[in-house]
């Protein structure tokens, strides 16, 4: 015979134990009986007393069981607007043997006893990536609501045959009171098995004492938005060119081909391109003889190359960005002709460091407008300025105008060496970043392109967030967001957008436009190896 189940919160035996608690383990706080309250406020509830007081502020008590439970819903929701979000927090037995007391378990369906789905419950994972980071152990998946408690392993195990993880007795009939108004179910397990409620208990209350802080980030996240996707984003050709030369190159030549560095800096491509069969590496003696090996988009210096030459066994793609191949060229063209040379741009970055090394005697990195102040060029010097091909314009042009103002003589290149799709993507962030209340940016961090959006949108006066993909998305960036602008880098797919347009559906309704300021229309052509 096992421990009786506890899914509507725990028995007389954990009362007395957890009453025991000191007011530092489980905050003493009111619970009583949910007043009317503003829309997109959550409303908490818990089945006792004893588990309102774990989760703490203000929680509505429904008391324990299913008939009890329904009856206090409904008059509570007869109170409540008909958008007003609900959370469910509470203690519960596990079903699945994985979980353990003080696991947390958060709801994407809630179950009958027969298995049967009472309520499919969207967006459960994005609460509960909000508890994990909090430090809880969390799953995600099917409660079962029971009419009755389960006291035997026989009556767990047909629960689980169904799929759910754990068993309350009251998220089913709260379900059906509140009808559709947006609803998220969050249990801490208090029994298993193997172990009682009244040893198990009071981990399950400890770990309620976290769930407030992200049921109220859930419940100021869910509603209706509508999102403004910038146009252009995602992909450009310089990025696209280099991810067809690796796949071209695995066609061709077959598995593996070697790439030295990220061919573009973002882990999804990186993860994908291994899956095909290509190696990365940090540097080409890491590459066998008689290999295949591309080189990555940012460019690489002089002595690279020299490497690879070497090396008359390898077969060399180079993939840099014809763009970033242009800066290179005019680093060569100004040192040819006796000057100095100020490379705007991030020290640490593959692209500038590759520039700096065709003449690293020559030339100097300087970030802001401060470093201009601190170079060590005389005024009567042959002075001139190169940029990194992925920084912000607005900020490229400030380095610029105290460079002028230092060497009036100073040259620049023929153009702008900014890309054009850099310069794209960041005019279509700034044409809507005015309108929004959040700017989303979709890329890697080591990404410069995509770090700059984000740059370009704050300086706006908006709110932006990067975020890798859509499991990043934080439910705290989206209270009272109503319309979002989601771009992404010129180096992450448009598949990790669309990803995440999906993330913000399970919120609420989401109404999508876009916002398009050019058309894109390079395409640069490969190199001869792979054509």
């Amino acid at each position: 015979m096992t421990e009786t189940t506890l899914p509507q919160g725990p028995p007389a035996a954990l009362e007395r134990e957890a009453t025991a608690v000191s007011a530092a383990a489980v905050p003493v706080a009111p619970a009583v009986p949910v007043a009317p309250v503003v829309q997109e406020v959550p409303v908490v509830l818990s089945a006792l007393r004893l588990e309102a007081l774990a989760v703490g502020g203000t929680v509505g008590v429904v008391g324990m069981g299913a008939r009890r439970s329904r009856a206090r819903a409904e008059s509570l929701a007869a109170r409540l607007g008909p958008n007003q979000p609900v959370v469910v927090a509470g203690v519960a037995g596990a079903l699945d043997p994985r979980l353990g007391p003080g696991d947390v378990v958060v709801a994407a369906q809630i179950q009958a006893s027969d298995g049967s789905v009472v309520r499919e419950l969207p967006g459960a994972d994005l609460l509960a990536a909000e508890l994990v980071r909090a430090g809880l152990r969390v799953h995600v998946g099917p409660i079962a609501s029971s009419p009755t408690m389960v006291r035997t392993a026989e009556g767990r195990r047909h629960l689980a045959r169904h799929g759910a993880l754990a068993v309350d007795m009251e998220s089913a009939s709260v379900a059906g009171a509140l009808g559709s108004r947006p609803m998220a179910v969050v249990r801490a397990i208090s029994d298993t098995e193997d172990v009682g409620a009244a040893r198990g208990g009071l981990r399950a209350l400890r770990s309620l004492r976290t769930v407030r802080a992200a049921a109220e980030h859930w419940g100021r996240a869910v509603g209706a938005r509508s999102v403004v996707l910038a146009a252009p984003r995602s992909f450009c050709a310089g990025v696209d060119r280099a991810i067809e030369i690796v796949e071209r190159a695995l066609d061709r030549f077959g598995p593996p081909v070697y790439v030295r560095r990220q061919i573009v800096h973002n882990a999804h491509v990186v993860r994908r391109l291994e899956d095909l069969g290509a190696v990365f590496v940090a540097e080409l003696d890491e590459v066998p003889d008689e290999s295949v090996v591309v080189l990555a988009a940012h460019g690489v210096t002089p002595g690279v190359r020299a490497e690879a030459t070497a090396r008359p066994t390898l077969n060399v793609i180079d993939a840099t960005c014809p763009l970033v191949a242009k800066v290179h060229h005019e680093a060569r063209r100004f040192a040819s002709q006796g000057y100095r040379m100020v490379l705007i741009g991030h020290h640490d970055h593959e692209e500038v460091v590759g520039t700096v090394g065709e003449a690293p005697d020559q030339i100097r990195v300087v970030q802001d407008v401060d470093a201009v102040a601190a170079l060590p060029f005389e005024a009567d010097e042959r002075i001139a300025f190169l940029t990194q091909t992925t920084l912000a314009t607005d900020e490229t042009r400030a380095v610029v105008d105290a460079l002028r103002a230092r060497y009036p003589m100073v040259a620049g290149p023929h153009a702008d060496d900014i890309c054009y799709a850099t310069q794209n993507r960041q005019d279509a962030v700034r044409a809507l970043a005015g309108q929004c209340d959040l700017v989303l940016v979709v890329g890697s961090a080591n990404s410069s392109n995509t770090a700059r959006l984000v740059e370009v949108a704050r300086r706006t006066g908006c709110r932006a967030e990067l975020l890798e993909d859509a499991s990043e998305l934080r439910l705290e960036w989206l209270a009272s967001a109503r319309r979002v602008g989601l771009t992404a880098g010129a180096s992450a797919p448009e598949s990790l957008v669309q990803q995440t347009l999906d993330a913000l559906r399970l919120l609420g309704p989401v109404t999508v436009d876009e916002h398009r300021t050019t058309e894109e229309t390079v395409r640069f052509s490969l190199p001869q190896q792979v054509r």
